[in-house]
């Protein structure tokens, strides 16, 4: 597999640190309000990444992290007048259920801030003792940015000295203004956590090193872990951070690869809650198929930024659809054994090449197109049909799109009231033909296709779309 590095700007050819097996670590969401667009883009980016490391016979060990401990979260709580955890929970749990909608598995390991202090104590220690860090006299240990001869090595910036940290108040008592704050102190009532330097919260680009040590590193590799991932937003200054810490902690650097994912636009302007355009992906949800969201947004290189609009949301679902029509022109087949094709060796050699999405689409396209038209021509084809199912759960596997039901499938659009009908009407046109009721068959039938849907009959059951 060649993956492009972000530190390197070149394309590199991955070699992991231990043969067959894979460390992988991303940044996850801060959990005070429900996920965007942003966040399914990049959780669905290192999905793909996961299943063609998984499809070449390697090991994944995945892990994204949850920030459960954060300025935001905390405003939040008080807003609506509820504890931390109330907020916390509710929120997990919502991106949670956003990113199966889309189709995203979850990681091995998935970390929250407040269950890794320790390891964060354990790291600052490290670099106070180290000469790396200093505490100033309200309770606040920063990193000394100078004492780090690496330091912005990873999004070659050239510090301007007037710039400050995002998410770090500035202080007086600061080394230099590029210091960033490991453990920031509280001593006005607000939520803290007891440690070795006072009560306090931890920095925000504190916990990422923490958890990368306590559940991924291994101290004899020169790497903590093969590749570390997020939004291109995080190259600088977290992930700069990230890697500063780790360098100047332990005896190794941070990751061996470095990939981020492009921005998401909405109508051309980069998503941000400040410019009020954030596109929840809950509210996607209600118009749009989670498998459609996900062919979509995943259908531009991830490096790309990515520009969301209904328009070319259209367009990737009739693409879609054609996958599916053939999947209905098969409906009912089985395979029961699994065999190497030249499609599954094109589409995994497409994705090696950096994840290059628009190759490995249209190489399905190409497939979809070709087993029709074979399918339109004289004889029974059961070779053909054959490999082309094998190459679809092939596509399900490794793309994750094309899993549903083909009749399913079209039946977006109808709501959950009328489906719910449509499944009562058609148990009991079903109940009327078995007693060769045939009168009240037919006006159930027609009542059924009175809601702009049309029915079929297979062996496997009667089944209904969207006309």
């Amino acid at each position: 597999m060649v993956i492009f590095d972000s530190v390197t700007k070149t394309k590199r050819e991955f070699i992991p640190l231990k043969e067959g097996e894979v460390s992988l670590y991303v940044c996850g969401p801060t959990v005070y309000d429900d996920a965007h667009l942003g966040h399914a883009k990049s959780a669905l980016v290192f999905d793909l990444l996961s299943r063609v490391l998984k499809a070449e016979g390697r090991h994944v060990k995945y892990a994204r992290n949850i920030t459960d401990i954060d300025d935001k979260i905390i405003k939040k709580a008080k807003e609506l007048g509820v504890t931390i955890k109330e907020i916390t929970d509710r929120f997990t749990e919502a991106y949670h259920r956003d990113m199966a909608e889309l189709g995203i598995k979850r990681p091995d390991i998935e970390p929250k801030a407040t269950e890794s202090l320790d390891a964060m104590f354990t790291m600052i220690q490290n670099l106070v003792n180290k000469g790396h860090a200093y505490q100033i006299s309200n309770g606040d240990v920063y990193f000394d940015t100078k004492s780090d001869e690496g330091y912005l090595s990873i999004s070659h910036r050239v510090q301007d000295e007037d710039e400050k940290q995002n998410r770090v108040l500035n202080s007086d008592e600061k080394k230099n203004s590029a210091d960033f704050a490991l453990w920031k102190s509280v001593n006005d009532g607000d939520i803290s956590f007891d440690s070795p330097f006072g009560a306090g919260r931890p920095g925000w680009h504190l916990e990422c090193s923490a958890m990368i040590e306590k559940h991924l590193a291994d101290s004899t590799c020169k790497y903590a872990v093969d590749i570390h991932g997020g939004g291109a937003d995080l190259l600088f200054p977290h992930h700069e951070n990230e890697a500063a810490q780790t360098r100047c902690s332990t005896n190794h650097e941070i990751a061996a690869y470095w990939m981020h994912n492009g921005f998401v636009n909405i109508d051309g302007e980069k998503m941000s809650k400040s410019l009020g355009n954030s596109f929840f992906i809950k509210d996607a949800l209600k118009v749009y198929d989670g498998e459609v969201l996900r062919f979509y947004l995943l259908s531009t290189h991830y490096r790309s930024n990515f520009n969301f609009n209904e328009e070319d949301l259209i367009a990737a679902k009739k693409r879609l659809d054609k996958l599916y029509r053939l999947k209905k022109r098969l409906f009912g087949l089985e395979v029961h054994a699994d065999m190497d094709t030249a499609f599954k060796t094109k589409l995994l050699d497409a994705l090696q090449d950096d994840l290059n999405i628009s190759l490995a689409l249209s190489i399905i396209d190409e497939m979809v197109s070709t087993v029709n038209e074979t399918l339109d021509t004289a004889g029974k084809h059961k070779e053909l049909k054959r490999e082309a199912m094998i190459d679809m759960a092939y596509i399900e596997e490794i793309l994750g799109f094309g899993m549903k039901n083909p009749f399913e499938y079209f039946q977006t659009g109808i709501d959950k009231a009328t489906k719910e009908l449509i499944k009562e009407l058609i148990e009991k046109r079903n109940e009327a033909k078995k007693v060769k009721d045939f009168e009240s068959s037919d006006r159930l039938r027609d009542e059924i296709l009175s809601f702009g849907v049309s029915i079929m009959d297979t062996p496997q059951g009667t089944f209904w779309e969207k006309v």
